[in-house]
Parts: structure tokens; C-alpha cells; sequence
């Protein structure tokens, strides 16, 4: 969504790379779907502040179906910084990370540099548990919000990559 899937695909698209664009809110919610759905694969969310406060509702339901497979990673900048950098909750207090703990989330971290974040992270893939990473960053965007790849053709590739995975599973059967 905005800022994240911008600067997601300017690392370098992968076929496996989902981007949310016009949906804010609502990462969590798919990685969810597609965490239940597809128990044998690791599934990451990446999230931002802005999207997340919008949907907390969203902590709570992750909580309930724990899957074991999904790493949420919130990059916290504490602005709306894709509609013009207004200040988000985060700015005055509020801790998702917290949040999410409370929400019933069994593990969760707040990263402030880089070596924080990457240990928090590998600590999630090994956990095998349902963890929160809250990612504090600095309130700096890409040159555009918008990924150069079609909401659909995005779509197709990711849904190809998905069914190519569960066929090859099948065939190691």
C-alpha cells in the first residue's frame, strides 16, 4: 500500500510479491487469507502505520487464527506520508506493537535501527509463531506511490506463482 508497495518493487519485483495499491487497511487482512490457505508456505505482510491504525480490527482477527506462517512487519514512520505527511497516532503515543500484544498477537517486536530489525525478524521465521515486527523509519517516500505493474496483471503473476508452488509440492508427492 502507498509508500511500502513503491518501495517494495523498487528493490526488485519478484513474482511472489503481492502489492496492495488503493486498499489501505487491508494487508494484514489478505496475508491472512493467504496464510490460512497456504499453511506450507512463509507468508510476509508488509504494512505501514497509516494502514494499519486504519483497520485494528485487523490485530484482533490475526490474534484469533495465529497462523503459524505470517510475519506482519509495520514500517512505523508515524505519518500519513503517501497523502501528504500528516501526523499518524504513533506521533503521539500510540504503540502498535502494544497494540497488537494486547490484541492477542503471541509475538511481537518494536525495531529502531537496522541490527534490531534484522534480529527480529530472523527470530520470527524461526519462531514459527504469528509475530508483529513494528519497524520504526524515518518519514521518507519514494519518487512515486505507485507501483509499474497493473493491478491485474499483478494479480495473474501472483496467482501463477501460487498455483506453480502447489503443483510442484503435489508433484515431490
Amino acid at each position: 500500500m502507498g509508500a511500502v508497495a513503491a518501495e517494495l518493487q523498487s528493490i526488485g519485483h519478484r513474482p511472489n510479491f503481492f502489492y496492495l495499491q488503493h486498499a489501505m487497511g487491508l494487508a494484514s487482512s489478505m496475508g491472512l487469507g493467504i496464510a490460512l490457505s497456504r499453511p506450507e508456505r512463509q507468508v510476509v505482510v508488509f504494512d505501514g502505520d497509516g494502514s494499519i491504525l486504519m483497520n485494528l480490527g485487523g490485530l484482533t482477527t490475526l490474534a484469533r487464527y495465529r497462523p503459524r506462517n505470517l510475519v506482519h512487519v509495520v514500517f512505523d514512520n508515524e505519518s500519513l506520508l503517501s497523502v501528504g505527511g500528516f501526523p499518524t497516532a504513533t506521533a503521539t503515543g500510540s504503540d502498535i506493537a502494544g497494540i497488537a500484544a494486547a490484541a492477542g498477537v503471541p509475538r511481537t517486536a518494536t525495531a529502531r535501527t537496522l541490527d534490531e530489525f534484522t534480529r527480529a525478524f530472523d527470530e520470527a521465521l524461526a519462531a514459527g509463531q504469528l509475530t508483529t515486527i513494528v519497524a520504526k523509519v524515518e518519514a521518507v517516500g519514494p519518487s512515486a506511490y505507485v507501483t509499474g505493474l497493473s493491478l491485474l496483471e499483478n494479480r495473474f503473476e501472483f496467482q501463477k506463482y501460487l498455483n506453480s508452488t502447489r503443483a510442484a509440492r503435489a508433484a515431490e508427492s
